[in-house]
């Protein structure tokens, strides 16, 4: 079996998507008691019924959760579920100490906010392939039992822990603010994704076309198309390069071929969906 390669950068991009998740808990949510799931929820509920740390009841919740993947799942369930799992541990850790500062007085602003701070950073956890667990093993786990989709039981799990909260704050207010506090969260997840997998078309005509070509292919790895096609005008052929990238990627393709030929021809089209190698499986 073909050994993964290990990108430094990826694990940066997960550690600063955590520190923006645990931000929104620690400055936006927890200040006025705003369950919204997750094992961070479980970890606010005790500290404010047991007096029980935040950041240690999540670590050892977490500790908990990876030891049953393991046993019940595999191991294969991934190295950065287990970073990320224990990196959010510890960034709690760290912020906690100001669990109880308000910053926003105004509970539903701070509610919005914390939504979409969480929101994008669990985006950003997602796109480089991490989870940051907590839920998403309980449902793993429950799924093999029960044969459901994953993400559905990872939303009855959610909401039976914002239920929760009411035992905990004899308040019907709490679990309407949890509830919505994850609709708002998943809705900045989806709309993170979106944008950082939307993909384009790139066209470039060039008498340097080997040398663009190659360079692409080489930095990019992506997939390269070379056709020959005729210019009207000049009634000469040219070959023409074509080639299928991230929306992300567009800056580093285009300093490319300005760099190899100014004065190349370029032009950039948006794809609705791309499946295959790279991109999206195909969902047939």
């Amino acid at each position: 079996m073909e050994k993964k390669k290990f990108y430094p950068s990826e694990y940066i991009l997960i550690t600063i998507g955590l520190l923006l998740y645990a931000i929104g808990w620690i400055f936006f949510w927890a200040p006025h008691q705003i369950v919204a799931g997750g094992i961070a929820g479980v970890s606010l509920m005790l500290r404010d019924a047991l007096g029980i740390s935040f950041g240690v009841s999540n670590f050892v919740l977490n500790i908990a959760l990876i030891v049953l993947a393991i046993k019940s799942i595999g191991a294969h369930f991934g190295i950065k579920t287990v970073y990320a799992s224990l990196g959010l541990s510890g960034i709690l850790l760290a912020l906690e100490p100001f669990s109880n500062q308000v910053i926003v007085e105004d509970p539903l602003l701070s509610l919005f906010l914390g939504g979409f701070i969480t929101g994008f950073g669990i985006g950003i956890v997602f796109s480089q392939g991490g989870s940051t667990g907590g839920t998403d093993i309980i449902s793993m786990f429950l799924q093999k039992l029960t044969h459901l989709a994953v993400g559905r039981l990872s939303f009855y799990v959610n909401l039976l822990i914002i239920s929760a909260s009411f035992l905990v704050y004899n308040s019907l207010e709490v679990i309407i603010y949890g509830i919505v506090a994850m609709g708002i969260s998943s809705y900045f997840v989806d709309k993170y994704l979106q944008g950082n997998r939307q993909s384009i078309q790139i066209t470039i005509i060039s008498n340097k076309f080997e040398l663009i070509a190659d360079r692409v292919n080489g930095e990019l790895g992506r997939g390269i198309t070379v056709y020959t096609g005729t210019g009207w005008y000049s009634r000469s052929q040219k070959q023409v390069i074509s080639v299928i990238v991230r929306k992300r990627e567009e800056h580093k393709v285009m300093k490319m071929v300005h760099e190899i030929d100014p004065n190349a021809f370029v032009s950039v089209s948006t794809v609705k969906a791309v499946y295959g190698e790279g991109f999206s499986s195909a969902m047939f």
